[in-house]
């Protein structure tokens, strides 16, 4: 009795043991009969199958993946060569098409390998060098490019294999050796124009600021010849009322003041005047002051 107890209690775990699986919270399960796939089986706890190997469970994990292809050289636009660095986090969404498809994640990574390289060759070969690099930010489309290419490759792969993309980057750019030079030229030259414009510019602004600083100069040599037209006006009516007042109170002295005036106006060390014996212009000197006013009356 207790070797047959013994016989049904082994029996019954090993019958268990071919038919019973567990499944974790980490994990999607498929059951497949014969090799071919029947359920999905997300829920984790224990689960019921045939005894193997009419019953298989093929199990996928749902925790996120992540695929860094190896760099790859594309052709831009302007037929430039690039190379691109990539990475993409995916999980799987679909374990049932994914165990149709690409069987396992080496499978799956090697589809995604293609799809990604085909839909990165399709845009990188629409844009030209200057979106990948550029001095002028609004040039740069690196944003743009992986947006699109993220949301062709996720469209794709989770139609066709079941792998749902997380995430996609472009996180890497380099130039093959052919394209260093032509980058430099590149650079050098817009570095250049650059230049060239502040040079334009300053001088423009230097210009500027010289016809600025030149009016300026005008206006104030204008006010100043003005204030002095004035101030030899005032003075010239101030000395011709000053004559007027001498000559008023002693037309003698205002004679004789004038005259001397034009002695030291005309006359000096260099100065040879032929002027005949009676020239009035000589009477002070030669005859007197007493001499002038006989002839004035």
């Amino acid at each position: 009795m207790r070797v047959l107890t013994v016989i049904l209690i082994v029996f019954a775990a090993a019958l268990a043991r071919l038919t019973l699986f567990t499944v974790d919270q980490t994990e999607t399960a498929i059951v497949t009969r014969f090799g071919k796939p029947l359920e999905g089986i997300s829920s984790p706890g224990l689960h019921v199958k045939y005894p193997t190997p009419i019953d298989r469970v093929v199990r996928f994990s749902k925790k996120l993946m992540m695929f860094d292809p190896p760099q790859s050289e594309y052709l831009t636009a302007d037929k430039k060569n690039i190379v691109v660095d990539t990475f993409a986090c995916w999980r799987i969404g679909d374990p049932l098409r994914f165990l149709q498809t690409v069987r396992d994640v080496s499978g799956a990574e090697a589809r995604l390998l293609d799809l990604i390289a085909s839909e990165i060759g399709a845009t990188v070969g629409s844009y030209p060098l200057t979106s990948f690099i550029s001095t002028k930010p609004e040039e740069v489309k690196i944003a743009e490019m992986t947006s699109a290419i993220t949301e062709r490759v996720s469209a794709r792969a989770d139609r066709e294999y079941g792998v749902r993309i997380v995430d996609f980057r472009m996180n890497r750019f380099n130039f093959p050796p052919q394209n260093t030079r032509s980058v430099i030229n590149r650079m050098k030259a817009e570095r250049e124009r650059i230049a060239r414009k502040y040079r334009s510019e300053g001088e423009e602004e230097a210009l500027k600021v010289e016809a600025e600083a030149e009016q300026e100069r005008r206006q104030i040599l204008a006010k100043a010849e003005g204030e002095a037209r004035k101030t030899r006006g005032e003075g010239d009516a101030q000395a011709t009322r000053i004559y007027a007042e001498a000559y008023a109170r002693d037309p003698r002295f205002y004679k004789l003041l004038r005259t001397l005036e034009s002695y030291e106006k005309i006359i000096d060390g260099k100065t040879t005047l032929v002027l005949p014996a009676d020239s009035d212009f000589l009477r002070l000197l030669t005859r007197g002051l007493d001499s002038t006013d006989r002839a004035d009356r």
